[in-house]
Parts: structure tokens; C-alpha cells; sequence
């Protein structure tokens, strides 16, 4: 068995599957050992009976709600996506006409105001239960016909992974990475539900946005790190590599709606 002192220092993990993967591939190629803690289940819904009625285009603001539509629409209808990760999750959807947005929903509301004619009809805004209404008003303020329609559920998790809370109670990480406000303050539950708000202290957090940071202020964080834009190699760069490791820093792609 290995010895717990001589392992990595660990790096809390907060994003759904199957991105949590990725991202702990990422931080594993940095010299951090990776705790797992998804926030979120996301689990795709059965198809609205109006899904495939003609619009204009598909806006997707998560790489979950391109997955969730996966051979449930015409393949040729054009996508705009909230940034690189969704077009690809998009693109393996079997979707081939897809422009990307520069990373959350202000960009993805202007890529729509700049590429579509509020005249040619509708847009359809796929995106998971409790997500999206701001989006869908923003794009109203534009104009737009929208048709905001619900894909997937993204449902807290019941609680921590037995050895995510064995190595936080042994103090084994020494960051956190969160992707989300809703991760955010789903995690920060469930470490108050474990009995382990004290754990934190020991721990910075490493935030994709301000606006995810600030979610994190009501817990006694050693630090509050935030990127400016929600770039996910910028997160990566914000971590760095573990005491004593400088390897090339990989880029996973970001889960979060409206936010890439």
C-alpha cells in the first residue's frame, strides 16, 4: 500500500463525469494526485416532442447539452456553441456545422447577434434543468424567437467519495478546482454535510471566474484564486505543477453552462 506522506499533494476535483476525468488527467500530468468529487450528476432527458421543429440554428452553452442531443436532431443544423470544448462535443455528436463562441453566454448571445437574422425564425437553446433563462432573455433582447428547451439533469451529488474524505480528513490536498458556481456551492455542502469545513484551510481555490469565486467566500479558503476569463488552460496555469514537477501544463475542457 502507499505510503499516504510520500504520494503527490492532492488536488480536489469538482467537475461532473465524464469531464472530472479529464480534468484529473490534466492535473495528474502536472504532479498533483488528483481526489475526485463531482458536484454534479448530469444524466441526459427524454426529447421535448417539439425538439426537432424548424429553427434556425442550435445554441448549445455546455458540452453536456451537446452530448444529451447526440442523433436526436438533423445533423446539418447549424450550432453555435459556447466555446472549443462544446463545438467538440458537438461535433461528436454527429453535428457538422458549428461555430464556436469565445467561452460563456455573453459571447455565445453576441456570436448569435453577429451570425443570425432575428427575420429567418427561431433559435433553439438546449440546455440542463435550472440553466439558461438568462441566456434565452439576453437573446429576446436581441430579437430572437428562442425555444428554451431542457436536455439534461444536472443533480447534486448525495456526498463526498469515501476516499476523497479519507485523504481530507488526512490533509492530503492542498487545492481545489472549481468549474461552476453551482459546483461550488454544492462542494462547499458537502464538506459542512462531512464534517470537514476545517480541511479548507489548508487548501486554495482555484476558480474558472470571479463570479465562481465569489461563491466561494462563505468558506474559510487558505486562498481565492480566480482566471479572467474563463479559459480552462488559465485555471491550469493559475494551479501549476506540484512542489517540484514543471511538466507541460494540458488543457481539459470545462463542463459549466453558459461558461466554457
Amino acid at each position: 500500500m502507499p505510503d499516504p506522506v510520500r504520494e503527490p499533494p492532492a488536488v480536489l476535483i469538482t467537475r461532473p463525469e465524464p469531464g472530472c476525468a479529464e480534468t484529473a488527467a490534466a492535473v495528474a500530468a502536472l504532479g498533483w494526485r488528483p481526489l475526485l468529487a463531482p458536484a454534479l450528476v448530469l444524466e441526459a432527458l427524454p426529447p421535448a416532442p417539439d425538439l426537432a421543429r424548424p429553427t434556425q440554428a442550435l445554441l448549445l452553452p455546455s458540452r453536456a447539452a451537446a452530448r444529451a442531443l447526440a442523433g436526436k436532431l438533423d445533423p446539418a443544423l447549424p450550432v453555435l456553441a459556447v466555446g472549443g470544448g462544446t463545438a467538440a462535443e458537438a461535433r461528436a455528436a454527429g453535428f457538422t456545422d458549428i461555430t464556436p463562441a469565445e467561452g460563456d453566454a455573453a459571447t455565445l448571445a453576441a456570436l448569435a447577434a453577429a451570425r443570425l437574422d432575428p427575420a429567418r425564425g427561431p433559435l433553439l437553446l438546449a440546455v440542463g434543468q435550472g440553466y439558461g433563462a438568462a441566456l434565452a432573455a439576453a437573446l429576446r433582447g436581441r430579437g430572437f424567437s428562442v425555444r428554451r428547451r431542457v436536455v439534461y439533469a444536472a443533480r447534486p451529488a448525495a456526498g463526498l467519495p469515501d476516499s476523497t474524505r479519507a485523504a481530507l480528513r488526512q490533509g492530503a490536498a492542498r487545492a481545489a478546482l472549481f468549474l461552476s458556481p453551482r459546483s461550488a456551492l454544492i462542494t462547499q455542502a458537502l464538506l459542512r454535510q462531512s464534517g470537514l469545513v476545517e480541511t479548507v484551510r489548508g487548501m486554495a481555490a482555484f476558480a474558472l471566474s470571479p463570479r465562481i469565486a465569489r461563491a466561494l467566500a462563505d468558506m474559510p479558503w487558505q486562498a481565492i484564486h480566480a482566471t479572467a476569463m474563463p479559459d480552462s488552460s488559465a485555471l491550469l496555469a493559475l494551479l501549476g505543477p506540484a512542489p517540484g514537477r514543471g511538466p507541460e501544463i494540458a488543457r481539459p475542457e470545462p463542463e459549466n453552462e453558459g461558461q466554457e
